[in-house]
């Protein structure tokens, strides 16, 4: 079992170091290069499955069975986010600015996400995963996801974090919500970032047309209807992709030194599985490969695997791969074991210890 050190240095290692190796050999294989074509491909698929989605919500407006068009439109935009991802990392083109535009358009316009908001707190993930009081990921005034925050629980929420793994999923069904709500919220109260016009604008005029189509294609009660069952799925969505790759690995202090690669590869958990997969956690099933090499295009991802796996096992360094249905039952029972601390904050090791026995 791999440990991590206290005496290790957390900036990103040099030329001379193992990982600078590693990079080296996904160079030469080509594994680095830009794949627009593949890319181009993917936004025109997702587009004409958008045009779909609109079109059956269109010709279904005047029943209640367009409501079952919310979920594939929770689902298209999620695909727009991923998209918004791959951009913000420099996956898609050469340039800077072509980057950041698609991941702006991908993300406030297409999905209503603010994408300076959300490259600050990405950043922060990828410095440092899993950190408390740097990774914002962790950070929760609803789920406590690590023993220090479910401690300073009280009252009634100190109940529902005591058996918080089996309100997680549930939850999700609010995490869209959330999203919007905090994207929101760092354009009107957060720090000025660069070009926030731009996102304010564009998410502006992303509510203006959703909201609009909305009241005027279902009506008020349909439209709010659909607005809910939209909202759920597009949290589930996100979540379901996002909450598998680090929840119940590893948490370390702030002040704790690893080194970049057992940063990174340690407190990750990739899910196996075909294109299916692929498709709905959007390439972040490779969550290992993917913040070792975060501007590696997504198509590449799979291929760059094996190296990462042999390096690793070279290393010795855990890699950490299980299937979708037990990174989830992992996450419950991870959840539930940090809940305990809500309900006895002041258990001492040695209980601990029995209780996990």
């Amino acid at each position: 079992m791999t440990t991590l050190s206290t005496e290790e240095p957390t900036s990103r290692p040099r030329r001379s170091t193992p990982y600078a190796m590693l990079t080296a050999a996904v160079q030469e294989a080509g594994l680095m290069r830009r794949r627009t074509g593949h890319y181009w491909w993917r936004i025109a698929f997702t587009t004409v499955a958008f045009a779909v989605v609109v079109a059956g919500t269109v010709l279904l407006r005047d029943s209640w069975l367009v409501l079952l068009t919310a979920v594939p439109l929770a689902l298209v935009l999620t695909q727009f986010a991923f998209l918004g991802h791959d951009g913000a990392h420099k996956q898609i083109f050469a340039s800077h600015r072509g980057n950041e535009w698609a991941a702006r358009i991908f993300a406030a316009l297409l999905t209503g996400l603010s994408y300076g908001w959300w490259m600050g707190k990405h950043t922060k993930h990828h410095q440092a995963p899993n950190a408390r009081g740097i990774d914002t990921d962790i950070e929760s005034e609803v789920v406590s996801f690590h023993e220090e925050a479910a401690a300073s629980r009280r009252g009634l929420l100190r109940w529902a974090t005591s058996k918080q793994g089996y309100w997680f999923y549930p939850l999700l069904l609010l995490a869209g919500l959330n999203l919007h709500a905090d994207s929101t919220k760092s354009l009107i109260t957060g720090r000025r970032t660069k070009k926030r016009w731009i996102d304010a604008s564009l998410i502006v005029v992303h509510w203006a047309v959703y909201l609009s189509a909305l009241v005027l294609l279902l009506g008020p009660a349909r439209g709010a209807a659909f607005f809910a069952v939209h909202m759920g799925a597009f949290g589930v969505s996100m979540g379901g992709a996002f909450a598998p790759n680090h929840v119940g690995m590893p948490i370390v202090a702030r002040e704790t030194k690893v080194d970049f690669i057992r940063r990174q590869v340690l407190m990750s958990r990739n899910i196996s599985g075909g294109w299916f997969v692929d498709l709905f956690m959007g390439g972040l099933n490779f969550q290992v490969e993917h913040h070792l090499f975060p501007s590696l295009p997504r198509p590449n991802l799979r291929a760059v695997q094996p190296f990462v796996r042999r390096f690793c096992a070279e290393h010795g360094i855990d890699y950490t791969e299980t299937s979708l249905p037990q990174a989830l039952r992992d996450i419950t029972t991870y959840l539930n074991e940090v809940g305990l601390a809500a309900r006895d904050p002041f258990r001492c090791p040695l209980v601990s210890q029995l209780r996990s026995n």
